[in-house]
């Protein structure tokens, strides 16, 4: 091999071991590790039975209907409230009624506990299309205490509730043949969020 060869070769093996050498600079150890998460939300799952509280016709005045129904919490969380959300339609036959058949419509919920009824709220329908009482806050409307709020999973409620077309002495003949057509809505509401540390997630 000729000067001039032997020169090229070493150059290009000192090239080549300089190079490795280079390279070696970015080598590093390394490792990695996956973690599995789930985050899967729970459900609110509120059941009325029956959905049909009062379906009679033929009223008159001084005439009482008493009803029961269950609210069930068929959900995977705790229910904070439920809510009672009234709304109502006179069809006033003959176009004659001079005030809200409503207005003389009283209505008394009950709470059933442990075969004793607890009063929660007394009021006319008319009033109480502007509300929007927690129908579980017995504590709220029996003077303080601990009361069974809320429903847990699995938990069911018995509500009784007793209708009164109220006879108040005077003419109610503007109400003869009339309807109303009432619509409750009962909504559920989530307790507050929690704040879930590591204890928690080993239960």
């Amino acid at each position: 091999m000729s000067f001039a060869k032997k020169v090229s070769a070493g150059v290009l093996t000192a090239a080549l071991g300089f190079s490795l050498i280079g390279g070696g600079t970015y080598a590093y150890f390394s490792d990695q590790v996956e973690t599995n998460n789930t985050f899967a939300a729970g459900t609110l799952d509120l059941s009325v039975n029956p959905e049909t509280i009062v379906n009679i016709d033929n009223l008159k005045p001084g005439d009482e209907i008493s009803r029961e129904f269950n609210v069930t919490n068929n959900g995977t969380l705790d229910i904070e409230k439920v809510l009672l959300e009234t709304s109502y339609i006179v069809d006033d036959v003959e176009g004659d009624n001079t005030e809200d058949f409503g207005e003389h419509i009283n209505v008394k919920i009950l709470y059933n506990q442990a075969n004793a009824t607890v009063e929660i709220m007394e009021t006319t329908l008319k009033e109480l299309e502007d509300m929007t009482p927690d129908i579980t806050a017995i504590d709220e409307f029996v003077g303080g205490g601990k009361g069974p709020n809320g429903l847990e999973p699995g938990d069911t409620d018995k509500i009784i509730v007793l209708f009164e077309f109220v006879e108040n002495g005077e003419d109610q003949n503007q109400f003869q043949g009339d309807s109303l057509e009432l619509e409750w809505k009962f909504i559920a509401e989530q307790t507050e969020g929690t704040n879930y540390d590591e204890e928690d997630e080993e239960k």
